[in-house]
């Protein structure tokens, strides 16, 4: 029996969906080496607008500024959506999926209703706005990121690792120590990397909670957006699309590797049984 030749239409499809999502972003990074100030036109090949970045102090403050933002928010994430992770896998209540479910959903609420239910909620406590109140809000809708990696990396997981290791003396806090949280590593550490791009990347959350003394680094090009678009700007978010790809891609690295030392885990042990 002739098989069909496959259609061509998925395969154009994908393309023009990869087509329409990253020819904007090759044509920033394109015009972020013209020599001229327009964005629109090219006036040649040149890397000085890379050097006036370099140059420009307030870039460097906000820079600052984000950086410390996301690893507050990513290494307060990691901690809270582990434990939470953990805590809802030794559990079995009815009402956990309920409990999964809020715990995911500050990922799937628009932004602008995250930001302004924080404005509302940190004005009634009396919360000051800036550094603190945004690694709060950055924390929350980071934890989800972690808590759902961690949660996956559980479930893929062999219970016995942990039975042995009691069986053998070891207390429940020394067990998860010892075997589950080695097991987990690449999954938090995979979470957090994630939870410090979508930290670095957001805009509409800090314009929130910031207040005139802080000044983030999306926020510094949003500002920059509204007087005009130099190719300054460009080689600023040329950069931040590569510092966020290589996150992306670092965390994507560890969490295969992660999953194949699980498997290969489980393999060993699958044979030592046949052994037996």
């Amino acid at each position: 029996m002739k098989r069909k030749n496959p259609s061509p239409f998925p395969g154009i499809y994908l393309g023009l969906v990869l087509l329409l999502t990253y020819l904007p972003l090759l044509l920033v990074m394109l015009y972020s080496f013209n020599a001229g100030r327009l964005s629109s036109v090219w006036e040649g090949f040149s890397l000085s607008w890379y050097r006036e970045l370099l140059r420009d102090r307030s870039i460097f403050e906000a820079l600052r500024n984000s950086v410390v933002l996301a690893l507050a928010s990513s290494l307060a994430a990691a901690v809270i959506g582990t434990l939470g992770a953990v805590g809802m896998s030794r559990t079995r209540y009815r009402t956990n999926g309920i409990i999964e479910y809020l715990s995911t959903l500050p990922i799937m609420i628009p932004e602008i209703i995250l930001g302004m239910v924080f404005l509302v909620f940190f004005s009634l406590i009396g919360l000051p706005f800036g550094m603190a109140s945004l690694i709060v809000g950055h924390t929350v809708f980071c934890v989800p990121y972690v808590f759902t990696m961690v949660k996956a990396r559980l479930a893929g997981m062999d219970p016995s690792y942990v039975e042995a290791a009691k069986d053998l003396g070891a207390g429940e806090l020394r067990a998860f120590w010892d075997v589950t949280f080695p097991l987990l590593r690449p999954a938090i550490v995979s979470g957090m990397l994630i939870s410090f791009a979508m930290s670095m990347d957001d805009v509409i959350i800090s314009m929130f909670l910031t207040d005139a003394n802080v000044n983030t680094l999306p926020i510094k090009i949003y500002t920059q957006l509204k007087t005009g678009v130099t190719p300054k700007t460009n080689a600023l978010c040329a950069l931040m699309f590569a510092f966020t790809l290589v996150l992306g891609l670092l965390s994507l690295w560890i969490s295969q590797n992660g999953k194949a030392a699980i498997a290969a885990g489980n393999g060993d042990r699958g044979e030592k049984e046949q052994r037996l």
